[in-house]
């Protein structure tokens, strides 16, 4: 189901990814293509189109690759962010100088497509555990600079965020406790060390860290890599004490089954790492010489 309150990222914090896209394409010497075939004062008027069925995120940032180059480029969004297209539903139209629109169309498609699929992928796991009640969060596994807006698809798709990222929430991980020696000198110096408003999360991997780490009162215990019958034992032995999430390997495959055991949140890192492109392409219908 789709965010009613999805609301895009600012163009302040989304703009520097897409002029980075722009100068990657553009290189030293610009579109040599684009700039030998049309001229200057061709103008017209495309559409982007989804090619196979998928969820929408971020049509109003990836268009902005459009305007930068040419601020008379008009652009008009189809479909909102957080909805389902089938193949062939146009996202958005595009209009205005002609050489804008073809230099552009990659930079805007990759990031569209990349986070479409980001999109499309939460939405598939959400609505396998919808019956559960179970939230699906995304993880701190982004594409370097991109988790801002990797992190808004997710939320497009219908999940919803873990820590955004080291600053926000405190997660004690495995090689923590390798330092502190266990899990109740880990908080210990984590509560002498941040401030009271400050989530705590510990990883376990075992039951008798999960005991550890109820003992120490934490807010919320991460489950790694655990069988469905750990899971089932944690969350009778967490008794609704503690948000527990369960996370490792988890598609929209096995996702009822984990939701089931109880957990609070599925968490899914190849969500926003290794979910597939929506194939979505632009399409000019109307070419004209101003």
């Amino acid at each position: 189901m789709s965010d009613t309150r999805l609301v895009p990222p600012p163009a302040l914090l989304y703009e520097p990814v897409v002029r980075r896209a722009l100068r990657e394409d553009l290189g030293v010497a610009g579109d040599l293509t684009t700039e030998a075939i049309v001229a200057p004062d061709v103008q017209a008027t495309g559409v982007v189109a989804a090619r196979s069925p998928g969820r929408v995120a971020a049509v109003t940032v990836a268009a902005r690759a459009f305007t930068l180059l040419d601020r008379r480029v008009g652009v008009r969004p189809v479909v909102e962010d957080g909805k389902d297209v089938d193949a062939g539903q146009a996202l958005a139209v595009v209009d205005g100088p002609a050489p804008a629109l073809l230099t552009a169309e990659r930079a805007a498609l990759n990031l569209l497509s990349h986070l479409c699929g980001v999109a499309t992928a939460t939405r598939d796991v959400v609505t396998a555990v919808a019956a559960s009640g179970a939230r699906v969060v995304a993880t701190r596994k982004t594409t370097p600079g991109l988790r801002g807006l990797e992190r808004y698809a997710v939320r497009a798709g219908g999940g919803a965020d873990h820590r955004f990222g080291l600053d926000d929430a405190v997660l004690i991980k495995d090689n923590h406790l390798v330092v502190a020696g266990s899990i109740a000198e880990a908080v210990d110096r984590v509560r002498r060390r941040v401030g009271h408003l400050v989530k705590i999360q510990v990883e376990v991997d075992r039951l008798d860290q999960l005991d550890a780490a109820l003992a120490a009162a934490v807010d919320a215990v991460l489950l790694d890599n655990l069988p469905l019958d750990v899971l089932r034992e944690a969350v009778r032995q967490a008794s609704g004490h503690v948000v527990l999430e369960a996370s490792g390997r988890i598609t929209a495959q096995t996702a009822p089954d984990v939701a089931a055991t109880g957990v609070d949140l599925l968490s899914v890192g190849w969500l926003t790492h290794s979910a597939s492109a929506l194939d979505i392409g632009l399409d000019l219908r109307t070419v004209t010489a101003a």
